[in-house]
């Protein structure tokens, strides 16, 4: 089913850091979209539990109402037919699956707003945001403000001891670096 003329589907990705903003500039542009009396849906990964179960919430308090999933694939499960603009948060966290997903979205005529972290605590690439950023028609990287120097971040310093790449935490858990005083785990 096409909701908008053919061909003006779209993807946009934000991402960076922890602490960098992010989720604030997804928030930001779902709800100038409502402003825009467009029909939009928000989701993000079950396992991403810390400030709300059913909202998005930026590190400064900013919220929308979202709907948690399990698998990327759900996405395409809970999706009302009239949605224009679907919302995505936490991309790192749906797997490889996401990119088939927003691309099918787009395709429709959709306008898809992912945001993610695409380093993991290593500093390596995370999927799928890599994957994302090569298809997508519009890119923001955001930067923090590096918890050691003071200048702009891109890496998220793992502050607790833990070999998983997955350990879902904010303030305490993270804290984000420059390039500088990045201080990879030793493997």
């Amino acid at each position: 089913m096409k909701i908008i003329d053919e061909g003006t589907g779209w993807i946009e990705v934000i991402c960076g850091s922890m602490f960098s903003g992010k989720s604030e500039e997804l928030i930001r542009r779902l709800r100038r979209a409502k402003i825009a009396k467009q029909k939009v849906q928000v989701f993000k990964p079950k396992i991403d539990d810390r400030y709300s179960q059913n909202h998005i919430v930026s590190h400064n308090d900013q919220r929308i109402e979202s709907e948690p999933v399990g698998s990327a694939r759900e996405i395409l499960e809970r999706l009302h037919p009239d949605t224009q603009v679907v919302g995505i948060d936490e991309a790192q966290f749906l797997g490889m699956e996401l990119v088939d997903v927003c691309d099918r979205l787009a395709n429709e005529g959709r306008r898809v707003i992912v945001a993610g972290l695409d380093q993991d605590y290593r500093g390596e690439p995370f999927e799928p945001i890599p994957q994302l950023l090569a298809i997508a028609e519009d890119i923001t990287k955001t930067l923090a403000v590096c918890m050691v120097c003071g200048r702009p971040a891109n890496k998220s310093q793992r502050l607790v001891e833990s070999r998983e790449r997955v350990l879902v935490g904010a303030e305490g858990a993270y804290e984000p670096r420059c390039r500088n005083c990045f201080v990879p785990p030793e493997d």
